[in-house]
């Protein structure tokens, strides 16, 4: 039997649909994986496909073309590199899977079907793919290799299937897509798979943003140990190779210099600078537009937007009302001066005296309110609406979780966008990141170096600037109280009793909990957003828009 194996992971970002571009990639890093000398490169969960499919699955020209590709890869091994591990769909009669397949030596030496369909958040494969059966190792070149698809190892029933079948190496490829705390989770849950099973274990993982989902890489291999050997970065495209030696009955990784964790903020902010920049050019954009009110959401945004595309494609508006401080006017022009970003002048008041006269006759007898101040943010949005049709441009839309959590925003007016990278943070880690970024720069970010938005900006009070003296906090309670109940509310599903029961105020709790439910119908409308957190509106968090259930207890 053989004693060494040096096996490459690859951490490549994918496009879902996009089988031409996904071979290209995977040609690539079978070529890196060649010059390192590797003996097999592996390719993360549907890597031939793009993850998550969807329904896109289901249309048989797009698993014959997924097959096609494979079929094309399987005989490009023939040449005496390195075997490659790839995924994708695997149509076996009238069953579907979602498989793992082995190409060695011209040909496909092995297939593996995902065992464990995920069915909950942001997962819906049951809807697409059949369960395969439990499998058994796959042998390469002497190694028995226990292969899994993502879900497999998050329970324990595969990885022991595998183990008492004779794998020596647990071997998982993932689609696992990012939120805040997820990677040390995972890192928990495989040493609980090592534990259980006495065999070292292998996580290798794309990168890329993929509509509302993000994924982060972060591929590691933990020993029979529990130890960990190799920790690949976050946010990057890379291959690594990994040398095992067979040490008596067991396969041991040769230890290497571990890539730091970004921190809390750092990965936060990255995630949403690679969830931008993969929607714009995936979607084929030539870049983004966004209104720039001198506010410290659209300043993030304009920021994140800058780092992920470059301060050539994005362009700005400042849209001021006769409701428009100076300090705003001033603070937009700074921000746009310190991205390098170019931030033209379309004033709204002409736009408002016209709504004004032709709807006065309907109006007659009734006060001005809440509407009147709708149609200066409608107004704005049919503005940036019409220079995106005119540009090309993406609109990019500037809202933040606490706001859309509590309908504290305009249909067709600040609403409007194609994007939002805020959609799933909270306006109190809004003002996080942006004293973060005022101080760093990630790694990879196309934008300026040092501060790139005035302090003012984050230290003044947030404010719609829609009628005289307005602030956030007339309508809303502090931040910091909002941003706790929600994250209750949201992430914690908890009850206002529960709440009550933590220390918050009833008549609080009470109104914040009216507020989200009612802003149900105004999310469904709402552009796609990065997710960061466990409970994101969309994808994760679904409730119906007509909804008569008031129980506040359960």
């Amino acid at each position: 039997m053989p004693d060494t194996l040096k096996l490459a992971l690859a951490q490549i970002n994918l496009h879902v649909g996009q089988v031409e571009s996904n071979l290209a990639s995977i040609r690539r890093a079978r070529a890196e994986a060649a010059r390192l000398g590797a003996d097999l490169v592996v390719t993360p969960e549907c890597s031939i496909a793009g993850y998550p499919t969807e329904d896109l699955v289901r249309k048989p020209a797009f698993v014959a073309a997924c097959a096609a590709a494979i079929d094309v890869l399987a005989a490009e091994t023939a040449d005496g590199g390195p075997a490659i591990i790839v995924g994708g769909p695997w149509q076996d009669g009238d069953k579907l899977y979602n498989a793992a397949f082995l190409l060695d030596g011209g040909r496909i030496a092995a297939r593996r079907a995902k065992h464990e369909l995920p069915n909950y958040g942001v997962f819906d494969e049951k809807r697409v793919f059949d369960p395969g059966p439990a499998p058994g190792p796959v042998v390469f070149r002497g190694f028995r290799i226990g292969l899994m698809i993502c879900e497999d190892w998050w329970f324990p029933a595969v990885s022991e299937t595998l183990a008492e079948s004779g794998a020596e190496i647990l071997l998982s490829i993932n689609g696992s897509p990012y939120e805040v705390g997820k990677h040390h989770h995972r890192i928990a849950l495989a040493v609980n798979r090592v534990v259980e099973t006495g065999l070292p274990f292998v996580f290798c993982a794309q990168v890329a943003g993929q509509d509302e989902l993000v994924f982060e890489g972060a591929s590691f291999v933990l020993n029979a140990d529990r130890s960990l050997a190799v920790q690949m970065p976050h946010f990057e495209e890379v291959v690594t190779l990994t040398t095992w030696t067979r040490t008596g009955d067991t396969l041991v990784c040769t230890a290497q210099p571990l890539t730091p964790e970004p921190g809390r903020l750092e990965s936060i902010y990255r995630a949403m600078v690679l969830g931008l920049a993969d929607y714009v050019r995936k979607n084929r954009f030539p870049g983004v537009i966004l209104g720039l009110s001198g506010g410290i959401d659209s300043a993030l945004s304009a920021a994140v937007a800058v780092d992920a595309l470059g301060a050539d494609a994005v362009r700005t508006f400042m849209m001021p009302s006769p409701y428009t401080s100076q300090d705003s006017l001033d603070d937009a022009a700074e921000c746009a001066r310190l991205l390098g970003i170019a931030c033209d002048t379309v004033p709204i008041t002409g736009a408002m005296e016209a709504f004004g006269s032709m709807l006065a006759p309907v109006f007659a007898g009734r006060q001005a309110d809440i509407t009147e101040e709708n149609i200066q943010s409608r107004t704005r949005g049919l503005i940036l609406m019409a220079i995106s049709n005119k540009l090309g441009h993406m609109l990019l839309t500037t809202g933040n979780k606490s706001e859309m959590s509590v309908g504290y925003a305009t249909l067709y007016g600040d609403m409007c966008g194609g994007y939002s990278v805020l959609k799933d943070v909270y306006k109190m880690t809004v003002f996080e990141l942006c004293r973060w970024r005022n101080t760093h720069k990630p790694a990879g970010a196309l934008g300026p170096d040092g501060a790139v938005m005035p302090e003012r900006v984050i230290t003044k009070p947030p404010s719609a600037e829609l009628k005289p003296n307005q602030t956030d906090q007339d309508s809303l309670p502090p931040y910091e109280l909002l941003d706790a109940i929600l994250e209750g509310l949201v992430e914690g599903e908890k009850s206002v009793d529960a709440m009550v029961e933590a220390g918050f105020d009833r008549a609080i709790v009470l109104r914040v909990w009216k507020m989200l439910d009612r802003a149900e119908y105004k999310r469904r409308q709402a552009p796609p957003g990065v997710k960061i957190t466990p409970r994101a509106f969309g994808r994760d968090r679904r409730y119906p828009i007509t909804n008569g259930f008031t129980n506040l207890i359960s």
